[in-house]
């Protein structure tokens, strides 16, 4: 079992950046793919970006690509979300999600393939 706690969020201006976090908790989290979605009100939760456990492995939706960077540190069991330049389209609440894998540079892009998740951050991007 892994317990994921997503932190970092807050209130931002258009164009400012925000850095989450998602510790976990509980079973090895270096053999854990991880990923982080985004759900805005009244909308289905959506793919942001993914990372293999080995870190050497990332994908990004095309709507954060160039903006967004996910990155892992597993000697301190977290995953990060770095955000620039954000739009007022980025809000929503962040969560982050693992699944465990055998295969060092896998990735997963979609809600069903995650076996974990966090209790999400808010963020909100003012114009």
């Amino acid at each position: 079992q892994v317990q994921l706690v997503e932190s970092g969020g807050g209130l931002v201006q258009a164009g400012g950046s925000l850095r989450l976090s998602c510790a976990a908790s509980g079973r090895t989290f270096s053999s854990y793919a991880e990923g982080w979605f985004r759900q805005a009100p009244g909308k289905e939760r959506e793919f942001v970006a993914a990372i293999s456990w080995s870190g050497r492995s990332t994908y990004y939706a095309d709507s954060v690509k160039g903006r967004f960077t996910i990155s892992r540190d597993n000697a301190k069991n977290t995953v990060y979300l770095q955000m620039n330049s954000l739009k007022p389209e980025d809000t929503a609440v962040y969560y982050c999600a693992a699944v465990p894998t055998f295969r060092s540079s896998t990735y997963y892009t979609t809600p069903r393939d995650y076996d974990y998740w966090g209790q999400g951050t808010q963020v909100t991007v003012s114009s």
